[in-house]
């Protein structure tokens, strides 16, 4: 179990880069301070390009990213409005 909870679920599976970053940044632009959405992608560059795009995003914290079977999860919280 998690240490956050999850406001939100964007799903991306089936869609490659830059997309998986476009889509989260539209959502998360959506989302209150300190939501947390989670992504789910099949693309293996997500791993890398979300993490980098959080890293030079202000008001973004990557809070975890989990490689599955087929799937990428990755947790991002909206740090501020």
């Amino acid at each position: 179990m998690t240490e956050y909870e999850t406001t939100e679920t964007l799903d991306v599976k089936g869609q490659n880069c830059p997309m998986p970053v476009v889509k989260t940044k539209q959502n998360v632009d959506q989302l209150a301070e300190g939501d947390v959405l989670e992504v789910l992608a099949t693309d293996p560059g997500s791993m890398s390009d979300l993490g980098g795009w959080a890293d030079t995003t202000d008001g973004v914290e990557l809070l975890d990213q989990q490689e599955g079977d087929d799937v990428y999860k990755h947790y991002v919280r909206k740090t501020e409005a």
